[in-house]
């Protein structure tokens, strides 16, 4: 008889906290999610409290046990994934001095841009252009600069990937995910950059941060008594390093391989692939050596507003849409899909920019906006819909472009996310690109890539590679339609003069708005 095993993964998001339970060859057994708060006590700024993370947590865990009525000493090795960017302070006892700052919390505007000042050479990870306020040494100068107390008495700082790991192993450690990304640590050039974060007034930088930096999936330690007791688990369960959410999410996609790259969907695109050999350009961020894959390197491209976007539509432009769903019991977004199908590609002459919050890549602008151009009579709220739908398939492939100019030549594109609902959506994408889109049977990437890593740690599979191989299987594939691609062509050229033309203008009617 086959021994009982399994693999538990900790997804922390910025809502809340997601515990998933999966089988050694990847079948989902139990998901269990638990919410915590969100604090915003100023204009640009978000925090959270550890304490509440840890509630969540623990809540999760032992809703999941119950409900899957799991034996968790069948549970054979565990990791996880959290928001990037989020970062921490405390003493040697790791009992964070303040909330956590948010990775979407941008009071480190101003230290972004004297860090992109400096112009050191660390900034070809950020495609030579601005530095995000989300990153952790602006996060870090803004502290040393504006709270100079806790600068002074906080002997450790950190993210919340290591802060989860201590509580559950009492290790400190830092995932070479999140410091590759985005501490600008480089394990072929020497590890931390200690020259870089002396020119951006950051030479005490190094002592607070964790001397231990760990591949993802390596065991860190086993699970310690006291978080086995909150946990509703066992002591000792092998803990792998864990990392960043949605680069997590790649492993647990099977996109590891060099020419497959990752499209991560939801409020946002998120566009990540390994290649062979450092690339850096301008409109690309990376590439980070050994971020996901020991031996690989990981670049990455985005759209901040994707289907944000969808949403903000749909509340407000589709009323009589809404009532048609409500009398015919259907819902908004199949008629929707249904009619822009059926207008074909163009949407009859109209055309939009999907740069509602500014655009992450390949550009590399936060004072552009969103726009639509051909607006006629006959249009409709479908005609939009699809207009929306196709700029954010242009996005992307401006960003593949790119790509492909650095020297990486996608041959597929793996999906997971809100997209996925959409079968018109995906097979936009795939038109617009000519690529095909795989769309794998568990969109649940970050939960059990986090699994992954923790069958790796617990000895189940040798390596990341194998280990998402063997859990990972594929739903279905959408291919291009060869004609529809043609056809693309067209607008995807008139889509980036729309930026090129019209950039200039946008910039300061940005700036003449926002005083």
């Amino acid at each position: 008889m086959k021994e009982k095993a399994y693999v538990l993964g900790i997804d922390m998001g910025t809502g809340g906290a997601r515990v998933g339970i999966f089988d050694t060859e990847g079948e989902p057994i139990v998901f269990c999610g638990e919410n915590y708060p969100l604090y915003t006590p100023a204009s640009g700024r978000a925090e959270q409290d550890p304490r509440e993370w840890w509630d969540a947590i623990c809540k999760a865990s032992r809703a999941a046990i119950e409900k899957s009525g799991i034996d968790p000493r069948d549970i054979k090795g565990m990791s996880v994934d959290t928001t990037c960017c989020t970062v921490l302070v405390s003493g040697d006892d790791m009992d964070p001095l303040t909330r956590a700052i948010l990775w979407m919390d941008v009071r480190a505007s101003e230290e972004a841009k004297r860090i992109f000042e400096s112009g050191h050479d660390a900034l070809k990870y950020n495609g030579y252009g601005m530095v995000s306020a989300e990153c952790l040494p602006a996060k870090a100068l803004w502290i040393k600069n504006n709270e100079p107390e806790l600068w002074s008495c906080a002997t450790r700082l950190y993210e919340c990937t290591d802060w989860l790991m201590y509580r559950l192993t009492g290790e400190y450690t830092a995932s070479i995910n999140c410091a590759s990304a985005r501490w600008y640590y480089n394990s072929e050039e020497g590890g931390y950059p200690v020259d870089f974060y002396e020119k951006i007034e950051l030479e005490d930088l190094v002592e607070k941060l964790p001397p231990r930096v760990v591949p993802m999936g390596e065991l860190v330690g086993g699970l310690t008594e006291a978080a086995a007791n909150d946990l509703g688990l066992v002591a000792g369960i092998p803990v792998g390093e864990g990392g960043a959410d949605a680069f997590v999410g790649v492993i647990g996609l099977n996109a590891v391989q060099p020419g497959k790259m990752t499209l991560i969907t939801g409020s946002s695109h998120l566009h990540i692939a390994q290649v062979r050999s450092p690339v850096h350009a301008k409109g690309i961020w990376g590439s980070y050596p050994d971020c996901i894959v020991n031996g690989l390197q990981m670049v990455e491209g985005g759209q901040t507003s994707t289907g944000s976007i969808i949403e903000w539509f749909v509340k407000n432009m589709c009323g009589d849409v809404k009532q048609r769903a409500k009398e015919e019991g259907r819902s908004v977004y199949d008629i929707l899909n249904e009619e822009a199908e059926a207008l074909g590609v163009g949407a009859e002459g109209l055309l939009a920019l999907d740069f509602f919050q500014g655009n992450r890549t390949p550009y590399v602008d936060p004072d552009v906006r969103g726009m639509f151009y051909g607006l006629s009579l006959g249009h409709t709220a479908s005609h939009m819909y699809r207009a929306i739908i196709e700029s954010i398939c242009y996005g992307t492939e401006a960003i593949i472009e790119s790509f492909r100019a650095a020297g990486f030549e996608p041959t597929e594109m793996i999906i997971s996310g809100g997209a996925v609902k959409s079968r018109f959506w995906l097979q936009t994408h795939a038109d617009v690109s000519n690529l095909p889109i795989t769309v794998p049977k568990v969109t649940e990437g970050p939960c059990l890539g986090s699994a992954i890593l923790g069958a790796v740690a617990g000895g189940v599979y040798p390596d990341i590679e194998t280990a998402a191989k063997s859990m990972t299987k594929i739903d279905y594939v959408v291919t291009p339609d060869p004609k529809k691609h043609e056809e693309y062509k067209f607008y995807f050229e008139k889509y980036k003069e729309f930026y090129a033309l019209t950039k200039d203008w946008m910039h300061s009617v940005t700036k003449h708005s926002v005083k």
